[in-house]
């Protein structure tokens, strides 16, 4: 078998691996990026953009069978194509991929090669391509972008009958007549309104006693309340004995709990939706020297090198962010640090999310529970989004702004954002608290009316002292 050498090779094409790669291929490096299975990763193939665009497909749906509440008429039952709506989808992937793939394979100095990558010692990586054929990689410098997957729960009779996960929902061309799901939180959420949208009854099966466990109890009781008025069936705190096959479909069972006695739940589709873990196990890390934690995930430093000072890691394999926006911006601090004589880490990111459904959820820095739990004294500002002009005017009041405030340095500790647009209007309070300035900048700006925004200054112009917790 013949060697290949290179200066870096990337493994895995998810949202950090092509973008260093063609810097590095840029800076007149010869670079190899290895890909598994498809350019873009799980951002580009089963999670941001394929999943926003059902729920863009599933937020029309919901505008025109709700459009008497803005005065129009639509004579006749919704119909929805749940085919068009997946050739939408794929297409919308479908662009995504073929850009990438263009703009890759048009880059001096890169060789994109397709197959699993496997160290074989340090500086070595075997990839076995989906034919058979194997090919002998050397690196001077390797980074580790091979992303994460869906966990699959120890469940009694779990592995025995059908069951869907974030991926196998991709493939869905019809609604299912009754989707019940296991987990949640932010997948589980997404997938549940948008079928429950799209005509599916939904059941959500949560094993803790909220939904987005994660979340402060207040935002993951105003998220409940809007999917429960949408009919989807929320149960929390349930215990779960085991799965088993049901005519036509699936039954799970759940045992007795605080809250319940045993019942038994039957369903047409199963969604597993618990989590998703590194996928690190399987590429040989060991003889490459590199270390992982307990939970499997790549360790790191703040820099992203790993135990092997030449081996990197980036991405959802490193466990210091799940999202693509995190992704990112580990490629922009490999990068960084590596060809431009930076010194960024990834302590100085402050974490920002969304949940996607419908009002979507924006959150940045702490939550309220942490905020208790840091030792801070803290002020807290609340007000509902029936106080937002542009909320009140579509008709759309669920949820509320809170914001949370250092009493001593007057620095902005976190927020969240639940409601109509609360996933861009949330990039206002972040943006300040990258600049370390003062709550009170933000308390006396101006802001354009009817916006979102406009009452961020409102509520921190009303702080008071957070209470014990409840």
């Amino acid at each position: 078998m013949g060697e290949e050498r290179f200066e870096a090779v990337v493994i895995g094409a998810g949202q950090s691996g092509p973008y260093l790669a063609a810097r590095l291929a840029g800076a007149g490096r010869r670079v190899a990026l290895v890909e598994k299975r498809r350019l873009g990763g799980t951002c580009v193939n089963d999670g941001c953009i394929p999943t926003k665009a059902l729920v863009a497909s599933a937020r029309a749906a919901w505008v025109v069978a709700n459009a008497a509440r803005w005065g129009v008429r639509v004579e006749g039952p919704v119909r929805v194509d749940m085919g068009a709506v997946k050739e939408r989808k794929d297409a919308v992937v479908q662009a995504s991929r073929d850009s990438l793939q263009g703009w890759l394979g048009h880059l001096p100095n890169l060789t994109v090669v397709y197959g699993h990558a496997r160290f074989v010692d340090a500086h070595t990586v075997e990839v076995a391509a989906p034919d058979g054929a194997v090919r002998r990689l050397h690196g001077e410098q390797f980074f580790l972008n091979t992303g994460a997957r869906p966990t699959i729960p120890d469940l009694p009779g779990l592995c025995d009958v059908p069951f869907l996960t974030s991926t196998g929902m991709m493939d869905l061309g019809a609604a299912p007549e009754h989707l019940i799901i296991i987990g949640g939180s932010y997948i589980g959420l997404e997938f549940g309104q948008m079928y429950r949208r799209f005509g599916s009854r939904v059941t959500v099966l949560e094993r803790g006693p909220q939904i987005i466990p994660r979340d402060d109890e207040d935002v993951a009781a105003a998220v409940a309340e809007v999917l429960r008025g949408e009919g989807i069936d929320l149960r929390t705190g349930v215990a779960f004995d085991r799965v088993e096959a049901a005519p036509g479909g699936v039954r799970v069972c759940l045992g007795a709990s605080a809250s319940a006695a045993p019942t038994v739940v039957e369903g047409s589709h199963l969604l597993v939706a618990t989590g998703r873990r590194p996928n690190a196990d399987d590429l040989g890390l060991q003889a490459a020297g590199v270390t992982t934690d307990a939970r499997g995930y790549v360790e790191v430093d703040d820099e992203l090198r790993t135990s092997a000072p030449h081996i990197w890691a980036l991405g959802d394999v490193n466990g210091r962010g799940a999202f693509t926006h995190t992704s990112y911006n580990d490629f922009e601090i490999a990068a960084a640090n590596l060809l431009d004589g930076g010194r960024r880490r990834v302590s100085d990111r402050i974490p920002i999310y969304g949940l996607y459904v419908d009002p979507p959820l924006g959150r940045v820095g702490l939550s309220e529970r942490e905020a208790r739990r840091s030792g801070r004294s803290v002020l807290v500002g609340k007000r509902p989004m029936a106080r937002v002009g542009r909320a009140f005017e579509r008709g759309e009041t669920a949820g509320f702004i809170k914001i949370l405030v250092d009493a001593d340095d007057q620095r902005i500790l976190g927020a969240a954002i639940l409601g109509v647009e609360g996933d861009e209007a949330i990039h206002t309070i972040a943006d300040v608290m990258y600049a370390r300035a003062p709550y009170t900048l933000l308390r006396d700006a101006v802001h354009a009316h009817p916006t979102v925004s406009e009452l961020i200054p409102t509520v921190l112009g009303d702080l008071q002292p957070l209470g014990p917790a409840a």
